[in-house]
């Protein structure tokens, strides 16, 4: 998978306290992706990204919010994002590469 391929499925890592938890639980990771983008291609764009064995990955479509801005509706984009589990005793650092 080419660089432009894998930047266009894997927009940015989600750094939070949930998916720290998560990330020490379970080892898995969690990444905001693109809305055309399928788990075959976050699995190839985080193999070849970080080089490391991807065990599974799972997709979540998240709604935008409702928000208000001066007395007018107004609504934030819907996204996307993947929990991706690695395999036993591999990790990767995406605040180095993201």
């Amino acid at each position: 998978m080419s660089n432009i391929k894998i930047l266009g499925v894997l927009r940015a890592p989600r750094v939070s306290e949930k998916t720290a938890r998560i990330q020490e639980q379970s080892n898995q990771y969690v990444f905001e992706i693109a809305q055309t983008a399928t788990k075959a291609d976050v699995k190839s764009a985080v193999e070849s990204l970080f080089s490391v064995k991807v065990e599974a990955v799972n997709v979540v479509n998240v709604k935008g919010k409702q928000k208000n801005f001066r007395n007018r509706a107004g609504r934030r984009g819907d996204w996307r994002k993947a929990y991706v589990r690695l395999a036993d005793g591999q990790s990767i650092d995406v605040m180095a590469k993201a």
